[in-house]
């Protein structure tokens, strides 16, 4: 990913749980918070209620994929934590794509078009 680093540190992820803002649908959370950069950290967790190894792992890299095919439409200078719901385990790609650009547009941290 061009533009984006990961989030790795637990403290990292607490931070944006606590002083970030939620928006959810029926596969995914997202949680943004700005980071006072000029690129964007993802954070993607999926607990161990959805499934096994096999289907976390998938889970991720879907979203993950999703997040980089739209990546300059993001709007730089945020920490982003998506969370995979139960629900996410029968997810196809488009869904999860879809579900991604959802989230970011209620947050807004998804540019319009034409910005």
């Amino acid at each position: 990913m061009i533009f984006t680093d990961s989030l790795k540190k637990n403290s990292d992820f607490q931070n944006v749980y606590r002083n970030g803002k939620s928006c959810a649908n029926r596969y995914l959370v997202m949680y943004t918070l700005e980071n006072g950069t000029r690129y964007n950290r993802l954070g993607i967790s999926v607990s161990k209620k959805v499934g096994n190894s096999v289907i976390r792992h998938r889970i991720k890299r879907l979203v993950k994929e999703s997040y980089r095919m739209h990546e300059t439409i993001f709007k730089q200078g945020f920490d982003l934590v998506i969370i995979a719901r139960v629900s996410a385990k029968k997810m196809s790609y488009l869904e999860t794509e879809s579900a991604v650009l959802h989230l970011g547009n209620k947050l807004h941290v998804v540019l319009k078009q034409g910005q």
